[in-house]
Order: structure tokens, then sequence, then C-alpha cells
């Protein structure tokens, strides 16, 4: 019985730990404070559109890339709706989690963050 325990724990340990990682911020060059841009992923399950909002009026200068589950690149519409703001439109994905890759080269930004489509 205590052995059926121990593996629930750690398999319970597993997903949280993988569950955990939605988000990661890579800087390159040197981690200034000013590098490091706040970007707001919403709604996270996204129906019709996800929006990313940046703290800083960068919109125009991002490269975005959505990936599905498996990796695979998909060709997402993008509207730029002002300098902080962009709106991926993910009406046509179907059901399932997915990323999207944003990068600033210039300010040394990269970021990838998990949502889900529903």
């Amino acid at each position: 019985m205590n052995l059926n325990k121990a593996i629930f724990l750690v398999a319970l340990l597993t997903v949280a730990h993988f569950s955990y990682g939605q988000f990661r911020e890579e800087g390159f060059g040197h981690n200034s404070p000013d590098l490091i841009k706040q970007v707001q992923v919403y709604p996270n399950p996204a129906i019709e559109f996800l929006s990313l909002k940046f703290e800083t009026p960068q919109a125009r200068k991002v490269r975005l890339t959505v990936y599905n589950i498996l990796g695979n690149t998909l060709e997402v519409e993008t509207e730029i709706v002002d300098e902080h703001e962009i709106k991926l439109k993910v009406k046509e994905l179907a059901t399932g989690y997915y990323f999207v890759s944003v990068r600033d080269e210039q300010a040394g930004l990269r970021g990838t963050y998990k949502f889900l489509k529903r």
C-alpha cells in the first residue's frame, strides 16, 4: 500500500512540475531590468482571440510564432491594436494547448507562453 502512495506522489509531483512551467523568459546579453518586458497573455483559455499586452510600446517590433503541442509552426492572423497590444485570431485553431513565442531581438527578450484554445 505504501508503494502505491509513493508512486502516486511521484506522479503528482511530476505533473505539478510540468504544469508550473507555463512561462519561460530567457534574457540574453546582460540581464538589465530594462530588458525584461512584462507581457500579459489573456484570455486564457481563449475562444476567438488571444491578446498580448506589453508594458512598453513594442507591439510593432516583436516577432510572434504560434506552435501546436507537437512543435509545428502554425499560421495565425495577427492584428496590432496599438503600440502595447497585439491580438491573435485563434478561432480557427482546434481545441487544445498551444505556445506563442514572443521575440524582440533588439531588446533581448525571448519568451514563450502556453495557452489553451477552447
